[in-house]
Parts: C-alpha cells; sequence; structure tokens
C-alpha cells in the first residue's frame, strides 16, 4: 500500500513495463536482423559456389570445343596429304570432342543459370514474411 499513497512510485512501474517492452523489441530486431544477414551471406555462398561450378564446366566445354576444332584441322590435313584412314579417325575423334564440349557446356549453362539472379531469393522472401508479420502485429494491437 505504500506504492499507492506515493504517485512517483505508481507511475515508475507504470513506465517499466513499457520500457522493457522497447528494449526486448530492440534486441528481438537486432537478433532478427543479424540472422538474415547471416542468412542472406549463405546463401550468396551457396550461389557463388554454384556459379563458379557453372562457369568452370562452360570454360571445359569452350576448351573441349577448341581441341575439337584441332582435330578437324588435323583431319583435312591429313584427308588432304594423303586418302588413308588416319583421316576418318581424326574425323571420329573431332566427333566426339564435340560431343563431349557441347554436354559440358550444356551443364554449365544449367549451373549458371541456376545460380541466377544472384540475390538471396530466399532471404528476401524471409525479410518480406517478417514485415508483414510485423505489419499484422502492430495492426491488431491499434485501438
Amino acid at each position: 500500500m505504500p506504492e499507492d499513497s506515493s504517485g512517483s512510485s505508481g507511475a515508475a512501474s507504470a513506465d517499466t513495463p513499457v520500457a522493457e517492452l522497447v528494449q526486448r523489441a530492440t534486441e528481438q530486431i537486432t537478433r532478427l536482423v543479424r540472422d538474415e544477414l547471416t542468412m542472406a551471406r549463405a546463401e550468396m555462398t551457396a550461389k557463388g559456389k554454384r556459379a563458379g561450378m557453372g562457369a568452370g564446366l562452360l570454360g571445359g566445354g569452350a576448351m573441349l570445343g577448341f581441341y575439337g576444332v584441332g582435330a578437324v584441322v588435323a583431319a583435312a590435313v591429313l584427308t588432304l596429304g594423303a586418302f588413308m584412314p588416319d583421316a576418318l579417325a581424326a574425323l571420329i575423334v573431332a566427333v566426339i570432342l564435340f560431343i563431349a564440349a557441347a554436354v559440358a557446356a550444356r551443364r554449365g549453362k544449367k549451373q549458371v543459370t541456376k545460380a541466377m539472379p544472384a540475390t538471396p531469393t530466399a532471404t528476401r522472401d524471409s525479410v518480406q514474411a517478417d514485415i508483414e508479420t510485423i505489419r499484422g502485429a502492430a495492426g491488431r494491437r491499434r485501438p
């Protein structure tokens, strides 16, 4: 009862829960932002790895294509030099290299396409959901 007789004690106790709620909200928002940044970092790391793998496969496909051109040139030289079965062998090797180049390039392009867009879409969606949750909670508390 002594608290009731003192008007300042009642005012301080009424302010304490609001201050505590503000402090909790600040801590939760800080934790939420840190968690979202951690999630964005992890997502961008995964996309970077996928894009790197795709670029490597594209480079490998280009190199195999270059070797295919070399084999076609060698086949043309052998064909023009003498009509021998060696030319046919060189053409077969060239076809195999071109097929391998096409397969590697297609896989590389698929990997790069999966990695794009280079924005952390899962994190963006999570942040949007957080914003909607906060707006919904704020709307319910309004008198």
